[in-house]
């Protein structure tokens, strides 16, 4: 069994920010990368970010130079940084990784149940 679990969302003013954690924890033998993605309101879910297990990262165009995802390997653990936020970037922020169970010797690819980021004033 593999659960990942975000926390750090809330509600937020224009040009503020919010940092998230997603943790994974189970029976994982190794992770290969892990992500940020989102879906507001009416619209399809999108990449925000994503960093692999050697720390390369990659961002949405829309996120480049607010946002900073990176991840701490001790602890399972992918953080995203959001800064100079605005109210198009409130939505849903799912996590994800693609990593091997214990036993197992093919990735797939889990996803955390999702925190409300709300960006208003």
């Amino acid at each position: 069994q593999v659960q990942l679990v975000e926390s750090g969302g809330g509600l937020v003013q224009p040009g503020g920010s919010l940092r998230l954690s997603c943790a994974a924890s189970g029976s994982i033998f190794s992770i290969n990368a892990m992500g940020w993605y989102r879906r507001a309101p009416g619209k399809q879910r999108e990449l925000v970010a994503v960093i692999t297990g050697r720390g390369t990262t990659n961002y949405a165009d829309s996120v480049k130079g607010r946002f900073t995802i990176s991840r701490d390997n001790a602890k399972n653990t992918v953080y995203l940084q959001m800064n100079s936020l605005k109210p198009e970037d409130t939505a849903v922020y799912y996590c994800n990784a693609d990593l091997i169970r214990v036993g197992s010797s093919r990735p797939a690819v889990y996803w955390g149940q999702g925190t409300q980021v709300t960006v208003s004033s």
